[in-house]
């Protein structure tokens, strides 16, 4: 699989990345033997950049990882995780997606400075590994002012420490992003701002708004955007019978955007899911796509998208289209 360079940080990350959202039980629970072989596969295929976040099964995600890539050359993959939320005994503020949550434990939101280094500690612990690479301020919309500022302080830090190797945002909100960038790019002391973006459903075949501002800032600044969510929590893989996660139904001008672009995937031979893949990575700020996966299959099917060969007058076709 294809290695990139991935922005300033001096790390290269695999263009297919790997995010262990649904090995920690997203949605739907999943066994730890099989957790651990999906993440084995994906080594197999030549994945080498992996992402979690403390709240991804309330640290059930995090150990996943750890048990997997831990016996793994550590020069040779790339990890990033999350801050913004404590894992603790009674944590109160609850999501409802996870299956298979461990009992008597919550995530607690939380950006201060102190809670930001406790947050990167406990997840060195719960994964076993020495280092995390790329740190994301995960969903920052949440308290701006204080992962901002205290949370961004932390990172720089961490950064200037040399203990992670580059500061990033978990988002899914573009202007929440720019914004960000813009307010911490070079601070008074000449401090550089994110090196990374994390950017979920806002550059794919159904949602172009991240190509608005975002891109373009992080294009300028040279920062790599991550892009995520490239299926739409699976409405692109099927839109027959009820309605996929994150919708409670698909609304008809999705279903007619999707019929578009089938159409359009039919006329030149190619793979939805492959155009799904592929997209973000025709933008040129975005070296790298996360997926996830749930089962050793998944992650080869969705490997398989991403080497499939899509003609040029494919691209050049959609882009008139979208």
């Amino acid at each position: 699989m294809r290695t990139v360079e991935l922005g300033r940080t001096g790390l290269r990350v695999s263009e297919l990345g790997l995010g262990l959202a649904s090995v920690g039980g997203m949605f739907a629970a999943v066994p730890e033997r099989q957790a651990v072989a999906t993440i084995d596969r994906a080594w197999e295929l030549g994945v080498r950049l992996f992402d979690t976040a403390p709240v991804y099964g309330y640290g059930l995600s995090e150990q996943r990882a750890g048990l997997a890539l831990r016996g793994r050359p550590r020069d040779e993959f790339v990890l990033s995780t999350k801050v913004g939320r404590l894992i603790e005994p009674g944590g109160p503020d609850l999501q409802p997606i996870w299956a298979e949550p461990p009992a008597g434990v919550g995530p607690r939101l939380d950006y201060s400075y102190g809670a930001t280094i406790r947050s990167f500690e406990a997840s060195l612990e719960r994964m076993g590994i020495d280092r995390i690479d790329v740190l994301h301020i995960h969903d920052p919309e949440l308290d701006f002012l204080t992962a901002s500022t205290e949370a961004f302080r932390a990172l720089v830090e961490l950064r200037g420490r040399g203990t992670i190797r580059a500061i990033s945002l978990g988002v899914n909100h573009t202007d929440v992003a720019a914004r960000f960038l813009r307010e911490s790019a070079v601070d008074v002391r000449g401090v550089e701002g994110p090196d990374v973006i994390l950017l979920a459903g806002r550059y794919s075949l159904l949602d172009q708004s991240g190509a608005d501002e975002l891109l373009p800032l992080c294009e300028k600044l040279g920062v790599a955007v991550i892009a995520a969510g490239v299926f739409h929590g699976g409405v692109l893989a099927d839109t027959a019978d009820g309605a996929p996660h994150g919708y409670e139904r698909v609304p008809r001008d999705v279903l007619r955007r999707i019929d578009v672009l089938r159409e359009l995937c039919s006329a030149y031979g190619v793979p939805l899911l492959a155009a799904a893949v592929q997209f973000p990575l025709t933008h040129p700020a975005v070296p790298a796509v996360v997926v996830g996966a749930r089962s050793p299959r998944e992650i080869a099917e969705v490997a398989a998208w991403h080497e499939y060969e899509v003609p040029e007058a494919f691209w050049t076709a959609l882009r008139s289209a979208l």
